[in-house]
């Protein structure tokens, strides 16, 4: 949470590197943006991230919005190989976004943050994808 801080006064910056390193690893994962304003995109990313860092502390209330962010994805094309690029590029981002705050612990927390939200998202999103069928 405390480097989350230091994030978001560079959050324009660090959202476009987040969405370059996204697409530079996983190019295909540019077609699920065709349509979408990537400015806004930006900022809805910047929200999420930043609803989901301070519900880290109550994850009886942030659960159920995590639950209904993976239920959307489900309309949306994204495919379970898609949490994988977007973690590695969100820590490559944060690595360095963060600078000389960024360190082994930090890395540990976000990996670890990451790896619950998206756990929540995937299995949200599997339960919606018939639906969608």
């Amino acid at each position: 949470q405390s480097t989350w801080t230091l994030v978001v006064p560079i959050a324009d910056f660090v959202t476009a590197m987040f969405y370059d390193r996204l697409f530079e690893i996983d190019p295909g994962s540019k077609e699920l943006f065709q349509k979408t304003n990537l400015a806004e995109q930006r900022l809805k990313l910047l929200q999420v991230l930043s609803v989901a860092i301070a519900g880290l502390d109550d994850l009886d209330r942030l659960i159920p919005i995590v639950e209904e962010l993976g239920r959307r994805h489900a309309g949306y094309g994204v495919k379970d190989e898609h949490y994988d690029s977007v973690g590695a590029a969100l820590i490559w981002t944060l690595q360095r976004g963060l600078g000389a705050a960024w360190n082994p612990e930090t890395a540990a927390a976000w990996t670890e943050v990451y790896g619950v939200l998206s756990h929540v998202m995937r299995r949200a999103q599997k339960e919606a994808a018939p639906a969608f069928a």
